[in-house]
């Protein structure tokens, strides 16, 4: 559904008005399109600790045009404020940060280049993981991840930011994050804060990470589930699609276009783990557990049926399927799974007891299940839209809409890609190195901040 408001708001007349009255001026994205190359199309900037030094050796690999400020002895070229070129994208190693006093660069570094930012500009904050940190160093480590969220909050024209937290010895994992953090297939995730810990397989071919990987996905006749299918058979990966045998005709249409098979299933069915086992005689490398229904109402007029109904097909089956595949095997060594759990999951919200109970507990399923998983090299994590447009969201009446698209940091919802690309980003192989998490694709929404 076209988002009338961000058309306005983007006109010549519409800018004038929305400044004349002090309305909001939402940006419109830029997101990832096929045929393009390079993660960054523009001047990236590094700067900070040592680890701006291998940033600064990625480099060539992200854009073709990178900078270096304030940081001594690196290979790239100066960025002067106010008279080098306007940035895309920012990388800043605060993981040398060990006290508060040192905290005062983060203003010196940020300060200076906010005016000379361009549109739709993607910022990465490097940090460490606090824990097991001596005391003053995991005092300034919170300290980072505070300044991360509120400045994520005063970017303007698209702009979004991130922190990574990396622990001890990661630093071969993170040009995977680089990829997806700095790139426009991250356009809708912001004020998040990632870990990186250590993965032992790596991505082959960057145009095509997921090559020789088989997916699965359910509820992948429409919407997001499609989205996702596409976005990882996009990224090389043969997909199998899900869903219930009415949206066969929808699944195979899927199917056709992406050269993906489809299984029909109820995945609420008491064989259905078996049946999913026989489905995959060769097994699966990513599993996205993407069905899932709302029956909303109030808890006291909630009927047995739509609790156990929500229950049923949001968690209960996730949970089962998960645990069969991997104790068959059928999930393989380094498996990816990835849950789609919801920002009401994190936050609540009013007549959606049911939906929201049942969309915690995928986050608490992939916290659960992420060490039992690491051990054969495997990771789970959850995935939490916030407002994105979808036919069930247009449904919604007009207040409630406008709500839910201008609560975020960006003024706006978000696409099916944005959901699909954070997923496609948790399948590859060295995104191992992120594992028991929640990735929130919501614009930095307050509902649950």
């Amino acid at each position: 559904m076209s988002d009338r408001y961000i058309d306005f708001a983007n006109s010549d007349i519409g800018r004038r008005l929305a400044g004349a009255v002090g309305l909001p001026t939402p940006a419109r994205l830029e997101r990832w399109q096929a045929g393009r190359l390079r993660p960054v199309e523009g001047a990236l900037l590094v700067g900070g600790g040592p680890l701006a030094l291998k940033v600064a050796e990625l480099a060539p690999r992200l854009t073709d045009s990178a900078f270096a400020f304030a940081t001594e002895g690196s290979p790239l070229s100066a960025w002067t404020p106010g008279l080098g070129p306007k940035i895309k994208a920012v990388v800043y190693d605060a993981s040398h940060i060990g006290d508060t006093e040192q905290l005062k660069q983060l203003r010196e570094f940020f300060q200076p280049l906010i005016k000379s930012l361009d549109t739709s500009a993607h910022l990465l904050i490097l940090g460490r993981v606090p824990d097991g940190l001596a005391p003053d160093a995991h005092i300034a480590q919170k300290a980072v991840e505070g300044f991360s969220r509120s400045l994520a909050k005063e970017l303007r024209g698209g702009g979004v930011l991130q922190l990574l937290q990396l622990e001890q010895g990661v630093e071969a994992e993170l040009e995977g994050a680089l990829r997806f953090f700095l790139s426009p297939k991250s356009a809708y995730v912001d004020g998040q804060v990632v870990r990186l810990g250590p993965c032992t397989v790596q991505v082959n071919d960057w145009t095509r990470p997921l090559a020789g990987k088989k997916a699965l996905v359910t509820g992948a006749a429409r919407g997001i589930g499609a989205a996702i299918a596409e976005a990882l058979a996009r990224d090389g990966a043969e997909v199998f699609l899900l869903d219930v045998p009415q949206a066969k005709a929808d699944l195979d249409a899927l199917a056709a276009r992406l050269g993906g098979r489809t299984i029909d299933l109820d995945i609420c069915a008491t064989d259905a783990a078996q049946q999913l086992i026989e489905a995959l005689p060769d097994g699966i490398d990513v599993m996205v557990h993407n069905a899932g229904i709302t029956r909303d109402k109030t808890l006291v007029n909630m009927t047995p049926e739509y609790w156990d109904s929500v229950l049923a097909v949001n968690l209960n089956a996730p949970h089962r399927l998960t645990q069969a595949l991997f104790d068959s095997g059928t999930l393989r060594d380094h498996g990816r799974v990835v849950v789609l759990s919801s920002t009401s999951g994190i936050a609540g919200n009013r007549g959606q007891t049911n939906y929201a109970a049942s969309k915690a507990g995928l986050i608490g399923l992939a916290q659960a299940f992420g060490p039992k998983l690491a051990e054969r090299g495997a990771s789970i994590n959850a995935v939490a839209p916030g407002f994105i447009e979808t036919r069930m969201t247009a449904q919604m009446p007009f207040a409630l809409r406008e709500a839910g698209r201008r609560m975020n940091a960006l003024g706006q919802g978000g696409l099916p890609q944005d959901v699909a690309e954070a997923v496609a980003w948790l399948a590859q192989p060295g995104s191992g190195a992120v594992n028991g998490q929640v990735l929130r694709v919501c614009g930095q929404s307050v509902v649950g901040a």
